[in-house]
């Protein structure tokens, strides 16, 4: 049975679908101002995982992930760059669903855009100041957040102890420095509304389209860690006060991706692009290496990680390379698996179930073991058919160029050469016993993401 951490109850719960068998499940997407980084790929594969393994369990899931395409960042980049914030928004959007594509992320069954849902926003907007939850400010509306008696129930901060910490803004037109914007006056690039010409803020966007599209109580509702609030606090409290029912059963969270024990961010610009980490590691490393961890837990970015993350990518996909599968599979093993994944989806724990298999098939020669890694590899989103990344021989000799000099090599010498002369050079340390020599020369290439495979025929070298 698949138990969850509810983040709203602080407890691993049973999960248990508003209707038997049908899930209805919403993650925060992407605003679409800049390219996706990989605090963004460990948000989106975690529930990638999460999606997938609902529908292997055989529930009926409606999966909903919105683009919001309309914000203050967007309009600052156009700005900055003279265009239209549409213009901003299709070029990151695009992007974004590049790299998701790279990743191998399923797209979710319904991708609402905020600015094809401002009716909805609006109308809950208008319900919201009905029932005495908003009010107006020179064309401004905010929620009131004192109405709302369960505020901070989510984040576990009290409503009083959120107002004693609050800080008074200066020439501040809200009833309270806890109350936040529904709507913003924007004559320059806002739409038509009954208040004045503005857009939406940012929480009650989710809120509108999550209504929309899955109604007014949903089973799952998940993002990352950061989130948690004011976001998804906000987003309760408007749901909630507008729909009059409860809005999310379970709320789950992810971890942040950390570089050097801080929190990767654009804000903090130390944030890496999935392209860029894609130019050095396929897909299927940066899975693993996302993976390897429990979901909740932040994760440590490096190349150390990462590296091992390609070797452990590398061992369950090459195990099972050239053989022709079946449909016969280890049912046994598979419970195993199901058992991991039940555990909060200890992905972790699932992984050593494939390896498992890896090692049984490698004994045995039992297509059925290979046959069940490859299905449940796939419930992990790994990829079977990626193909390794062939460098050109400027790009090899761009990533390589540090061994040229350590090795005094010619720098006009063809990099596939230049990697000859080095394998050759540690063959004959090892032929002379001088295991010192032939351990520095691999620790060299490895700076260099090269690993050298040793068997009987010799030694090459492979492309991490």
């Amino acid at each position: 049975m698949l138990k969850l951490f509810n983040t709203f109850t602080n407890k691993i719960e049973e999960f248990k679908p508003i209707e038997e068998n049908k899930v209805k499940m919403y993650v925060c997407g992407p605003t679409v101002y800049d390219k996706a980084h990989l605090g963004h790929a460990r948000c989106y594969i975690t529930w990638d995982v999460l999606y997938r393994y609902l529908k292997f369990l055989g529930f009926d899931v409606t999966y909903a992930r919105n683009v919001t395409d309309v914000d203050d960042k967007i309009l600052k980049k156009a700005d900055e760059k003279g265009v239209k914030p549409e213009d901003i928004a299709k070029e990151f959007y695009n992007s974004y669903i590049n790299s998701m594509n790279e990743l191998n992320v399923l797209r979710p069954d319904i991708e609402p855009f905020a600015t094809k849902t401002l009716s909805e926003m609006i109308n809950m907007v208008k319900e919201l100041i009905n029932k005495g939850y908003a009010y107006v400010v020179d064309d401004d509306v905010y929620f009131e957040v004192s109405k709302f008696k369960p505020y901070g129930s989510l984040s576990k901060q009290p409503l009083d102890d959120l107002m004693a910490g609050a800080r008074v803004e200066a020439d501040n037109k809200k009833h309270s420095p806890l109350d936040f914007a529904l709507w913003k006056k924007d004559e320059t690039h806002g739409f038509n509304c009954p208040w004045h010409k503005g857009r939406p803020g940012w929480h009650i966007e989710c809120s509108s389209m999550i209504r929309k599209h899955l109604g007014k109580t949903i089973d799952i509702h998940a993002g990352g860690a950061d989130l948690k609030f004011p976001h998804h606090e906000n987003e309760i409290a408007q749901s909630e006060a507008a729909n009059g029912v409860k809005f999310v059963n379970y709320w789950l969270h992810n971890g942040f991706v950390t570089i050097n024990k801080e929190k990767m961010s654009k804000s903090l610009n130390n944030f890496l692009t999935i392209d860029d980490v894609l130019k050095a590691y396929d897909s299927n490393t940066i899975r693993f290496f996302i993976l390897t961890n429990h979901y909740r837990m932040p994760v440590e970015f490096n190349d150390e990680a990462l590296l091992s993350a390609k070797a452990g990518a590398n061992r369950l996909i090459n195990s099972i390379k050239g053989v022709q599968l079946t449909d016969i599979k280890d049912e046994t093993t598979i419970e195993e698996f199901k058992n991991a994944m039940d555990e909060d989806l200890n992905t972790s724990k699932a992984l050593a179930v494939l390896f498992s298999l890896a090692d049984k098939f490698k004994k045995t020669k039992d297509v059925k073991f290979a046959n069940t890694l490859k299905y449940l590899a796939e419930v992990l989103g790994f990829n079977f058919e990626l193909k390794n990344k062939e460098l050109t021989d400027d790009e090899l000799k761009e990533q390589i160029l540090p061994l040229y000099k350590t090795f005094n090599i010619n720098e006009d010498e063809n990099p596939k050469n230049a990697l000859s002369k080095i394998l050759e050079t540690r063959k004959e340390a090892r032929m002379n016993k001088d295991w010192a020599k032939s351990d520095l020369i691999r620790d060299e290439l490895l700076k260099c993401k090269i690993t050298i495979k040793d068997s009987k025929e010799g030694s090459t070298w492979e492309i991490l």
